[in-house]
């Protein structure tokens, strides 16, 4: 086994590092982290220093390990500023930090890419990325929104603080059609969806979807404009570029979906997802003004209808946000794993996350008992 490091995706065949990534995550993808270097949305202004973990064996690529280095906690979306602020109190050294993950998205998918699960692979890419940061005195290493059966893996390892936190998916509970979907929600709930769908298409004139390859320069310029506008309103950071959003029509064109009302000839609401394989992601939503219930319609209802159409098994809709219970995403556990170099800081975030845990799983059965569902169907559904 040979370890290496790429300082660019693009150092990295696209036809070998594609082989290993996970068939329904866009993420993942050469093209998708090429677009954010090619844009720079990543890079050393944005605060991401891209420094991909390459593990091969006798010249070819048997693994790989998005990662970059970073001086700032923006863009992760699992939070440890707290974390930051009491090594900071403490005068212990928090930044430059090694992280695994995609960035500004809150998605989960393999950190470690490999043909099929592997634990022998998984613990040399974990030592590769302990001498990663040992190289470029990181002094922490974190792989974010790892799929359950990576993040037990490197539980195992030495000093390593697991963390789970949650969000709200969709599950495809193979139904044939929206009605049948709305069959298992309780009457009330089923009235109220159904009313919300109807507010939300009175107040346009049109919604319907583009894939990329549909997609003018046009639409790009409305996109774009409704993300600066949607980070602005919530006081956030628009990370991504223009140069992103121009791949959308390109080299990220069969990836894309936008989902697009229009009144009077404009358009006036768009929200931009991401698709591969089985799996839908949504991604960022903007308008121009406010209609009732038009967000519920194009981020989540649309969204569902199209996953049980084409008979996709998931839906993620991004991080945060208890509104999307009520609509059918109910709450499911996201991994992560974390290993910091100070011991005294080590134990004391591993002391917090046992708590934090305790906390958040008692949290979850709580939001489940408000799902939309009816009693009999849960089972079905979780």
């Amino acid at each position: 086994m040979e370890i290496q490091v790429a300082e660019t995706i693009s150092k990295v065949s696209q036809e070998d590092w594609d082989s290993l990534a996970d068939p329904n995550n866009p993420f993942v993808t050469h093209r998708f982290l090429q677009a954010l270097e090619d844009s720079d949305s990543v890079g050393e202004n944005a605060g991401w220093v891209p420094l991909h973990l390459l593990v091969q064996e006798e010249g070819k690529l048997v693994a790989a390990v998005p990662a970059y280095l970073k001086d700032n906690s923006y863009g992760e979306y699992i939070f440890d500023w707290g974390w930051a602020e009491a090594s900071e109190r403490a005068r212990i050294p928090y930044y430059p930090k090694l992280v695994s993950a995609i960035p500004f998205t809150p998605a989960t998918g393999p950190r470690i890419l490999m043909r099929q699960h592997n634990p022998f692979l998984i613990n040399i890419a974990w030592k590769g990325m302990l001498s990663l940061a040992e190289a470029v005195k990181a002094y922490s290493v974190h792989f974010l929104f790892v799929p359950q059966a990576q993040h037990q893996q490197l539980e195992m390892q030495t000093d390593v603080i697991p963390r789970i936190t949650h969000q709200f998916h969709w599950q495809n509970p193979n139904v044939e059609d929206f009605d049948e979907w709305l069959s298992l929600f309780t009457a009330k709930e089923r009235k109220k969806t159904k009313r919300e769908r109807k507010k939300a298409r009175a107040c346009v004139d049109k919604i319907y979807h583009l894939r990329g390859t549909e997609l003018s320069e046009k639409h790009i310029d409305v996109i774009w404009r409704f993300y600066q506008n949607t980070c602005m309103r919530k006081w956030g950071r628009p990370y991504l570029k223009r140069g992103f959003f121009d791949c959308l029509r390109t080299t990220l064109a069969d990836l894309a979906i936008v989902f697009i009302a229009e009144k009077d000839g404009q358009i006036v609401a768009t929200s931009l997802s991401f698709q591969k394989g089985n799996h839908l992601y949504g991604r960022y939503w903007g308008c121009r003004e406010s209609f009732d219930s038009l967000h519920f319609e194009l981020c989540y209802h649309s969204q569902i209808e199209m996953c049980i159409q084409k008979g996709w098994t998931r839906f993620e809709a991004g991080a945060q946000g208890q509104h999307k219970l009520k609509r059918g995403l109910l709450p499911q556990l996201t991994y992560s794993n974390h290993w910091l170099r100070h011991s005294g800081l080590s134990d004391a975030v591993a002391d917090a996350m046992e708590r934090e845990k305790k906390y958040l799983l008692t949290e979850m059965e709580a939001l489940r008992q408000h799902s939309p569902f009816r009693a009999e169907v849960l089972d079905r559904v979780y």
